[in-house]
């Protein structure tokens, strides 16, 4: 197990530093020119000159690259001369925009970001499954033909028609909801989960549908097995074969594709802190793509990316309390 986690732990690492350096490469190559942005129309070349220094653009792309690296772990100083800028560890920059570090507005917008993708994974996780193992232990019947046409129709809907859709039904037509807003959780726990409730659903409905569909499938083939069969024989309740037996066998596949998801549950976040006005990373992201501020679009890249190694590491580590035959 320990050399499993270096391995893997060493391989995030490697994966990190590869998105770093073509996210790098790709604004590089673009024709934008911050420096020039931030300098204005009626710019001389000193003056830009002197901009392209504080932003540490002088310096050629290798070297961009190795202080950014650096500062990460370090810190650095950005600039030369009276330009000189020091930036604490961990260090990602500042942004082009409004000058501001980096990390400084990942951490103020985390929270937001954490709390509408912790909600809308739980949600959709306890819909899809009940709805699946629903309809897989009333397989061919009226409920089980109901749950899976709902299940089709809301797989077809994406995430910026579910929220519209949601806001027109649930705050302007029958008022059951306020419009959301973010509120911390330390402050007030039930403000926070009744304001988040609308963008949970907004984001966990597409989800929970195809949970729904890949867990009956797999609750139908795990009922199936000779393990449970036995298991019926020897006169266990029925609820200790279906929860113990039964869905315990079905949940791989579903960690899998959770695992998978975890990159669409992002995106999906952009737009849904989008819609709903949320002060989150995703809003966050949307707001420095419009602007090309690169250093924000950089932090914002491996703060997801780190975000879906370390996921995905987690799932592959469930597998083995899910599934006893899996060894590392």
């Amino acid at each position: 197990m320990i050399l499993y986690l270096g391995r893997r732990l060493l391989g995030v690492v490697g994966v990190l530093l590869a998105i770093a350096a073509v996210t790098f490469t790709i604004f590089y190559v673009l024709p934008s020119d911050p420096a020039a942005a931030a300098c204005g129309k009626a710019c001389s070349d000193e003056r830009l000159e002197a901009i392209r220094a504080h932003m540490g653009l002088d310096a050629p792309l290798w070297r961009q690259f190795s202080d950014f690296v650096t500062g990460i772990f370090t810190g650095r100083t950005m600039g030369t001369g009276q330009y000189a800028l020091r930036c604490d560890f961990p260090c990602l920059g500042y942004s082009y925009e409004n000058s501001e570090d980096v990390w400084d507005l990942l951490v103020d917008r985390l929270p937001v970001s954490a709390s509408l993708a912790v909600g809308a994974s739980v949600l959709w996780l306890v819909l899809g499954l009940s709805a699946g193992v629903t309809a897989a232990l009333r397989k061919d019947t009226l409920t089980d033909r109901a749950l899976m046409v709902g299940a089709v129709a809301a797989a077809s809907l994406p995430v910026y028609f579910t929220s519209v859709l949601l806001i027109y039904g649930l705050i302007r037509l029958t008022g059951l909801l306020p419009y959301p807003q973010y509120v911390p959780f330390g402050s007030d726990p039930l403000s926070w989960a009744s304001n988040l409730l609308l963008p949970w659903l907004a984001l966990a409905v597409l989800y929970a549908a195809m949970y729904a569909r890949q867990s009956r499938g797999s609750m139908i083939e795990s009922m199936a097995e000779p393990y449970i069969r036995t298991a019926r024989a020897k006169g266990l309740p029925r609820r200790t074969v279906v929860v113990k037996h039964g869905l315990r066998a079905g949940m791989t596949p579903i960690l899998t594709i959770f695992g998978m998801d975890l990159g669409g549950l992002l995106a999906g976040a952009v737009i849904t802190e989008s819609i709903f006005g949320l002060p989150g990373v995703g809003r966050l992201f949307y707001g420095a793509l419009s602007t090309g501020d690169q250093p924000v679009i950089l932090g914002v890249t491996l703060l997801a990316a780190t975000f879906i190694v370390v996921a995905n590491l987690a799932v592959d580590l469930l597998y083995a309390v899910v599934d006893p035959r899996v060894r590392y």
